[in-house]
């Protein structure tokens, strides 16, 4: 049967924009930055819509269709035009309609960013094998900040200002958490690694619309740079995005950070406060000696994403009443200090015994300085810095331990060099 002629081919002339009307009625969508959104929220991916407008096409055109459908696909990114879609903190937007953080449920859909392909059922069964699986791998006060988190994910917002580390030997299981969020978010998650994003141009704008980005096994290598990766933890006005060969654009980004590791986070010259108040370090559980591992666990957590959706949604209202302060146990507070000494040993050094003396007339050249705090290192198994991170560091709390950075102290050849009043070395011999 011929199919019958609609109204964008009359008078066998193509009007592109009454198409582009008819496609929107029968697919409805916006366009923000480029990006189409639905009902259903990100469309990921456009090869969907060029398969829709191909349908369309192919009853009445028998050459052309490859030209025709990419010079539509533009036509409908200015038809369907917004300027934007609004940060809803106040509500989740799941597979079987909308869930207010107030208790009200409707079934009702609007174009959203994010629709999460998990239903709402308020029915259904406590997650057992979940429940057990975290006292297995966490404390019960570090569970308590995993929830927060993982319920954190759930809506569009950087409030929390901080990502989370999970660290351990190996083999204990914490990756299981990864594939259960990607259970709950869907497309809305994305895997990727951290360093990719600080040295990648491009890695930021593949987060943007992402709730959740999994960092599944984060590479040790210390970060040259942290700036970027600081300003999407923390993120609260519109970034500079970049796409390949495209002009950059402002875009919003409220990507969380969720990364398993055997170590901690470090940088090669950021040792600020800054960089460690915005991670939150949980330690698991040794693996047990006995535990037979299960090859159908992941299986088996995922078929309880409804009531795990339920455990995380009592998770984020916690912490919205708390003001998105996350609750942290003391070993947690310990692994956060742990790390930022680990990765910056200079003043455990400058108060250690035995190596160098604090004297008000005492002076070093930083070259000797240097050379003591190598060896005050492998004394300690500790990793040395660089030594301009050395003196960066001591000139940042020279008040605070009494020193000047000079430039002219006198070296064992009688040379001017640079140097510190107020330190000088214990003579061990």
């Amino acid at each position: 049967m011929k199919a019958e002629t609609p109204r964008w081919l009359q008078d066998k002339s193509f009007n592109e924009a009454q198409f582009c009307e008819d496609f929107l009625l029968a697919h409805p969508m916006v366009c923000v930055n480029g990006r189409f959104f639905t009902t259903e929220g990100r469309v990921s991916g456009e090869d969907g819509v060029r398969r829709q407008i191909y349908e369309m096409l192919r009853p009445h055109f028998a050459n052309g269709l490859t030209r025709r459908v990419a010079n539509l696909l533009e036509l409908l990114r200015l038809e369907c035009y917004a300027p934007g879609l609004p940060m809803q903190e106040d509500r989740l937007h799941v597979a079987n309609g909308t869930l207010f953080l107030d208790g009200r449920f409707v079934p009702d859909k609007e174009f959203c960013r994010n629709r999460l392909p998990v239903r709402y059922d308020p029915d259904a069964p406590q997650p057992t094998i979940w429940l057990r699986f975290l006292s297995e791998l966490l404390e019960p006060e570090d569970a308590l900040t995993l929830q927060e988190y993982l319920g954190y994910c759930l809506i569009p917002t950087n409030r929390g200002q901080t990502m989370l580390l999970l660290k351990g030997n190996g083999g204990e299981g914490k990756s299981r958490i990864g594939i259960v969020m990607q259970k709950l978010l869907g497309s809305n998650l994305k895997n990727g690694c951290i360093a990719k994003v600080e040295h990648s141009p491009f890695a930021r704008a593949d987060l943007e619309d992402e709730l959740l980005m999994v960092d599944d096994d984060m590479k040790m290598e210390a970060l040259k740079s942290t700036h970027y990766l600081k300003s999407l933890i923390s993120a609260e006005m519109p970034m500079d995005l970049e796409r390949k060969g495209e002009q950059s654009y402002q875009g919003d980004i409220y990507v969380r950070f969720l990364a398993f590791s055997n170590g901690d986070l470090e940088s090669l010259y950021d040792h600020t406060d800054g960089f460690y108040q915005r991670q939150l370090i949980l330690s698991v559980k040794k693996k047990a000696a006995d535990r037979e591992d299960d090859p159908y666990l992941a299986d088996k957590l995922c078929a309880e994403a409804e009531g795990i959706f339920l455990w995380c949604l009592d998770g984020l209202r916690r912490l919205i009443a708390n003001n998105f302060r996350f609750t942290e146990s003391s070993q947690t507070k310990s692994n956060r200090e742990d790390a930022r000494q680990e990765a910056d040993n200079v003043l455990p050094f400058l108060r250690s015994d035995g190596y160098i003396r604090l004297k008000a007339d005492g002076a070093i050249t930083s070259a000797d300085l240097y050379d003591i705090y190598t060896r005050w290192c492998g004394d300690n198994a500790c990793k040395p810095l660089s030594a301009r991170t050395v003196s960066m560091t001591l000139k940042k709390h020279a008040d605070e331990f009494g020193l000047e950075h000079d430039n002219h102290i006198q070296n064992a050849l009688g040379k001017r060099v640079n140097g510190f009043w107020g330190i000088e070395a214990v003579n061990t011999l």
